[in-house]
């Protein structure tokens, strides 16, 4: 099996790739920057330019699924111009894998896309699965509902499609954990807003395994990438410090000062999403992390 990535060079993209190689699985992957074209049996780079509308039609060739993890980050500055990119980063690019595929010939049936738990409205008592209609009146609500609709085209292509709606992500050393984690470490920790927002997360290499289960079985509609057991900004704030031999002495930190200080952006870490993970668990995905306190302990 060949599969193309899109976005395979970021810390999701990495991993997968990686999850990918060693289950015999060959990787091309497209790439902005031609400093990071690799040319290996298993795993060959593509140069592409999407702002231009410029692809190398040869990174499809023997390729039957397409994995589109390529997106800007959303831990930046939400200005009216880097909202845009967040927005083209995701959309833009879909649409062009699309227009580019409707006129070569090729073997792609399967689109997996990602996608955010973000489309869910903030709460802090309502449990969401995949088939709850509700969407977020927000920024990355509305970003969410636009990638999931360019990514839904591909079906009018004869392909099945999945998209991946992903929580928080946490890794060692990178990513949403190590920026909780460092003002905890200075002494300087303390829980976000009321602090009983939930924070619905995954581990890297869970994420990965989730994408390498619904590529596996050739599964179609949306997926919650999630582990079971969520967690609150507080719980998780006083975790991290007793790991950390800390004390949490300062008072939460109210949220119209982390509006004054991160803008819209404060919605990363003042919205709560208690997501669940129990279709893609039914659907056959054993996590290597569930408990939050091992999670904790292995990411210091």
């Amino acid at each position: 099996m060949k599969v193309l990535i899109t976005g395979a060079t970021g810390l999701i993209g990495n991993q997968l790739t990686q999850s990918l190689l060693e289950i015999g699985v060959k990787v091309n992957y497209l790439t902005t920057s031609k400093e990071k074209i690799v040319n290996r049996e298993d795993y060959k780079g593509f140069y592409w330019n999407p702002s231009k509308n410029e692809i190398d039609t040869a990174a499809f060739n023997e390729v039957t699924a397409i994995i589109h993890l390529v997106g800007a980050t959303i831990a930046k500055r939400w200005t009216k111009q880097y909202k845009q990119t967040i927005l083209d980063s995701r959309v833009g690019t879909a649409n062009l894998l699309f227009d580019t595929l409707q006129h070569i010939d090729h073997t792609i049936t399967h689109f997996i896309s990602a996608s955010g738990i973000s489309v869910y409205p903030s709460d802090k008592s309502k449990l969401y699965t995949e088939d709850d209609p509700d969407v977020a009146n927000t920024f990355l609500g509305d970003v969410v509902v636009a990638w999931e609709k360019a990514a839904d085209q591909f079906k009018s292509l004869g392909m099945r499609v999945a998209k991946v709606r992903t929580g928080v992500v946490f890794a060692e050393g990178e990513g949403a954990f190590e920026k909780i984690k460092k003002p905890i470490e200075k002494g300087f920790g303390a829980p976000l807003g009321s602090g009983e927002q939930w924070i619905s997360w995954i581990h890297l290499e869970d994420i990965a395994g989730c994408y390498v289960h619904i590529l596996k079985h050739g599964f179609q509609g949306v997926y919650n990438a999630v582990a079971p057991n969520p967690v609150t900004n507080k719980n998780l704030t006083f975790k991290i410090a007793a790991a950390l031999d800390k004390n949490i002495w300062l008072p939460n930190v109210p949220s119209f000062v982390l509006k004054i200080v991160l803008g819209e952006m404060a919605s990363l870490v003042l919205e709560s999403q208690l997501v669940s993970s129990k279709k893609i668990v039914s659907a056959g995905y054993n996590f290597h992390f569930i408990n939050p306190n091992y999670l904790v302990k292995k990411l210091i």
